[in-house]
């Protein structure tokens, strides 16, 4: 494979191996403690770049070593973060420090100041970027949810586009990983290491995050992932909102769910 000659500098003599964890369309090279992700060029790896500088010193994200643009691909040298994912079996073994981890991160996400945040992710972007994506056939019907189109769902994402224009919730903003998944979180004991695949990272509705761990949560622990540990019978929906102190909001939980079946 190409790899732009400032990049390769940088990795001589390093031994490589792939990454095959996540449902990212990314290439993911380990070239000992630094890592090189290569994917399309696009918004979303646009605003990775400019979301970890602007995270830099504010989160633990990763260090950028370079990063550049060349046969109409993205090369981000990166470093490795420390610890482990949260999908580890370390922490799928042990559900209430888990949710803790995870909990914690949202938390840190939130206390960053989002007056100069460079992205703003929020629904009026977010349902324009949806309605792309539909246009120029990105969306991937083989990843849904079972119910969500078909008998009982949605006829197809033109009318789940239409639900979603006509139930926009009130927005809390707040820093927004965007993708808050079980392998886009590291840590080390209940404490977070680090974020990463920030492409969707900004600001936008606390929900959106809550909505989407929620979900992960709920896939990991179903055994729907080949790399995780069987499901521990210490487990219940109810763990991530005891650790953030609130009451889960079934409509903006099925909102940004429904939301994140288009990108």
């Amino acid at each position: 494979m190409f790899i732009p000659e400032s990049i390769q500098r940088l990795i001589v003599e390093e031994k490589v191996k792939t990454d095959d964890i996540g449902m990212s369309n990314a290439t993911v090279f380990f070239y000992g403690d630094k890592i090189l992700k290569v994917q399309e060029c696009s918004a979303e790896a646009e605003n990775e770049h400019r979301m970890m500088q602007y995270l830099r010193g504010k989160l633990p994200v990763p260090e950028v070593y370079a990063y550049e643009k060349a046969d109409g691909k993205t090369f981000l040298l990166m470093s490795k973060c420390e610890g482990h994912m949260a999908c580890d079996t370390e922490y799928m073994q042990d559900p209430a420090v888990l949710c803790r981890l995870l909990a914690e991160g949202l938390k840190k996400l939130w206390s960053v100041d989002i007056t100069d945040c460079p992205s703003d992710q929020r629904l009026i972007h977010k349902l324009k970027q949806a309605e792309y994506n539909i246009q120029n056939g990105l969306v991937d019907l083989d990843n849904v949810e079972p119910d969500t189109f078909g008998e009982g769902g949605f006829r197809d994402p033109e009318e789940l586009l239409g639900w979603l224009y006509d139930h926009v919730p009130e927005e809390e903003p707040v820093l927004s990983h965007g993708d808050y998944c079980l392998p886009n979180v590291f840590g080390m004991g209940d404490r977070v290491s680090g974020f990463i695949d920030l492409g969707r990272t900004g600001v936008a509705d606390k929900w959106c995050d809550i909505a989407l761990c929620y979900r992960s949560l709920s896939h990991n622990y179903s055994g729907a992932y080949g790399y995780t540990a069987k499901p521990s019978a210490g487990y219940d929906e109810s763990l991530l909102f005891r650790e953030l102190g609130i009451e889960p909001d079934p409509e903006k939980l099925r909102y940004y769910i429904l939301l994140d079946e288009l990108f």
